[in-house]
């Protein structure tokens, strides 16, 4: 039997083992990272594979010194990992951090600094940042703390949605920029919040989308770089900057939380799923907010840089992301680190899915080199938590690695289908050489996705935040960045937009008739393309940008959403909504179903006459016609879509239809939109077999 000092009777609970600068305490949680609170007090754990000491700090809040120092007994250093419980603790009275002592050699990547304040990498909350736009006095660098937060939301018996991927409708959307004009007629106080957004939900769900992709919302740097350009102060607005990946964006909040950080956007969150509208977060795992070696040293820098960043032999940082560092996610300990914080954000959060920014550096290995079966993405793919959220990758990064249609998949990676973008932006504006791509990309895009990947593999989209809004598409040949301060230097110079005939804003009614029609086109295009579509929140009527496509630094108008728009371009926000509730009734337009009880094949292409499948360099017109049974099993689903990209009217023969069925014209892009109109009256049609498609138009057509 033992008989050590330290042994404790069963049912007592926890006891202080030791005494540091006058707290009591013992060995921690060592497998609960971070702060674990208890009625006793909190333990703290941290990692680190190269320190020699560690120490905690504890703040009262907002204060810059601690009030205490607590160096870690050698006891408490199991492997390498450093776990302490401190008795007496009550969360609401402190702010905490970590200092790691070690060697420096910044050759070797090694750069610990007693000195340097560290945040908690698995920190439910950071301190610093509560008000937007806010520099600590003097316009110092933040000295970033950790709260503990009090996790007792309760989610009920609210299921996951687990909608079909390939059913997806999704909205991409900046949580400030969506209600921060005083146009969004939010409650004084929610603007630019997850409360506003939130009271935008019955918005949302009218309109018909059923995910919204969030871009960042951990805890971020919206001063990093800040500056001030002809009187405008510009901020990091977009948020691919990431402070610490465990905490929610604290300045989205429209109410202080003090240790219950999370809580409004949980709120959101379970609001947004009792209406059947998934929840995708925009995730960087690729690099962070400590820059290169001139960037600030806050926490994985202090921790174990020579870990958490790819670096380069002499001890520099790659610089994959464009941003300064790369994370070296196939480390064994980045990718635990990457993966916890996944399944924290779906199970803390219940979230639906994740959008990989920048997602290819992930699969480089510790050395910058792409890896053909990366761990991380297996990890991830194979994960028994993480097992049904959709995982969506941005399949190329900034070192120029570009993997659109051969991103590492096992079968559950989809991929913002950049190509169909491009070649789509292409075809519509009538683009020679296009047509035979253009039917590849709406069907499919067969050639990037084969068969054994399904209809979710792509993620269709024509615009998103990086580029021009859909208005702009058609109103601006060449971006206007100049408001970024860069000379017009930065953002895609291969935009492929075209500006109808003036550049930016007219009185011209033909030509801001032409842009509206192209707009209805992307949107009638994109509604009728295999797979889960995406678009850019605001397309649906018409916001824009002012012909900025790198508005990554404008928090102002440039950014915002005008809601005035709405009124102005009603009938863009009512096609848009009649799409989207046309694409849900057809199942057969967005994947593969039941065959046909009347023979048709499940795609056909009818290029201007039946079953004409050819194109050439200067095809303009195309058809498709999509056979399948509908998802209740009582009737065939056919519909065709016909695009005419040309400056003329051309005419388009139409297939026979089997069992006395016969065509009715839906939609054409060019006549005015309105519920209920009669379009097939205002449409030359004869004999229900053949039609004018009008110039620069989409139509399509139903079996009755």
């Amino acid at each position: 039997m033992s008989t050590g000092r330290h042994k404790q009777e069963r049912g007592v609970g926890l006891q202080p083992l030791d005494e540091i600068n006058g707290y009591q305490v013992r060995p921690g949680f060592y497998n609960r990272d971070g702060a674990t609170a208890t009625t006793r007090g909190v333990s703290f754990t941290i990692h680190s594979f190269g320190a020699t000491a560690c120490y905690l700090l504890l703040f009262r809040s907002q204060e810059k010194e601690p009030y205490v120092t607590l160096k870690y007994p050698e006891a408490y250093h199991i492997g390498n990992t450093y776990s302490m419980f401190v008795f007496g603790l009550k969360i609401e009275e402190f702010e905490y951090a970590f200092q790691l002592d070690g060697p420096y050699d910044e050759k070797k990547g090694l750069l610990f600094k007693k000195e340097n304040v560290l945040l908690d990498p698995y920190a439910r909350a950071v301190t610093g940042q509560r008000n937007w736009g806010e520099r600590p006095e003097g316009g110092a660098d933040f000295i970033y703390h950790a709260r503990v937060v009090e996790n007792n939301f309760d989610w009920g018996d609210i299921r996951p949605t687990e909608h079909p991927f390939e059913d997806l409708v999704i909205y991409e959307m900046h949580v400030r920029g969506f209600t921060k004009d005083a146009s969004s007629g939010v409650t004084p106080g929610a603007e630019g919040t997850y409360e506003g957004l939130r009271q935008k939900i019955p918005y949302l769900k009218d309109l018909g989308v059923n995910a919204v992709e969030l871009m960042p919302i951990f805890e971020f740097d919206e001063m990093e770089s800040t500056r001030v350009v002809d009187g405008e102060r510009l901020y990091n607005y977009w948020g691919y900057n990431t402070v610490c990946f465990f905490a929610p964006n604290t300045s989205y909040t429209s109410v202080v939380e003090h240790n219950h950080e999370g809580d409004e956007l949980k709120e959101l969150i379970y609001e947004l799923k009792e209406n059947g509208i998934e929840v995708i977060l925009d995730v960087v795992f690729n690099h962070t907010a400590e820059g290169n070696e001139h960037g600030p040293c806050f926490s994985f820098k202090g921790i174990d840089n020579d870990i958490y960043y790819i670096l380069t032999p002499d001890g520099y940082y790659y610089n994959f992301s464009g941003c300064g560092n790369v994370m070296n996610c196939n480390h064994p300990a980045v990718r635990r680190f990457i993966i916890d914080c996944l399944r924290y954000w779906v199970t803390e959060y219940r979230v639906d899915g994740f959008r990989f920014d920048l997602a290819s550096i992930l699969t480089r290995d510790e050395k910058g080199t792409p890896m053909a079966d990366p761990p991380l993405l297996q990890a991830i793919a194979c994960d028994a938590i993480l097992g049904k959220v959709k995982l969506i990758a941005e399949a190329w990064d900034a070192g120029g690695l570009y993997q659109v249609g051969s991103f590492p998949s096992w079968n559950r990676w989809s991929e913002w289908n950049g190509r169909y973008r491009d070649d789509i932006r292409q075809f519509l504006k009538g683009t020679d050489g296009m047509a035979g791509t253009a039917i590849t990309r709406i069907t499919g895009s067969k050639d990037l996705y084969p068969e054994h990947r399904g209809d979710s593999a792509s993620v269709n989209f024509v615009t998103c935040h990086d580029g021009f809004t859909l208005y702009d598409l058609y109103a601006y040949n060449t971006k206007h960045n100049e408001k970024n301060g860069w000379n017009n230097s930065d953002g895609d110079n291969n935009g492929n937009s075209w500006n109808c005939g003036a550049e930016g804003e007219t009185d011209d009614p033909q030509i801001e008739g032409l842009r509206l029609r192209m707009v209805k086109n992307a949107c009638a295009t994109l509604m009728c393309s295999r797979g889960p579509a995406m678009f850019y929140a605001g397309d649906e009527f018409c916001n824009t940008q002012f012909g900025n496509n790198n508005a990554y630094c404008q928090d102002n108008i440039i950014s915002w959403l005008d809601w005035t728009r709405l009124e102005k371009y009603q009938e863009i926000h009512d096609f848009f909504r009649y799409m989207i509730a046309f694409r849900e009734k057809y199942p057969i337009l967005r994947r593969s179903t039941k065959k046909a009880l009347c023979g048709l094949p499940e795609i056909s292409i009818h290029n201007g006459f039946p079953w004409n499948g050819g194109t050439d360099y200067t095809s303009k017109l195309i058809g498709i016609m999509y056979a399948g049974r509908d998802d209740a099993d009582t009737r065939d689903d056919i519909i065709f879509y016909g695009m005419n990209a040309y400056w003329e009217t051309l005419v388009m023969q139409l297939p026979e239809l089997p069992n006395n069925l016969q065509w009715k014209i839906c939609v054409n892009t060019n006549i005015e939109y309105e519920d209920g109109k009669d379009v097939e009256a205002q449409t030359e049609f004869y004999y229900k077999k053949t039609l004018k498609v009008p110039p620069r138009s989409v139509v399509i057509l139903v079996a009755e």
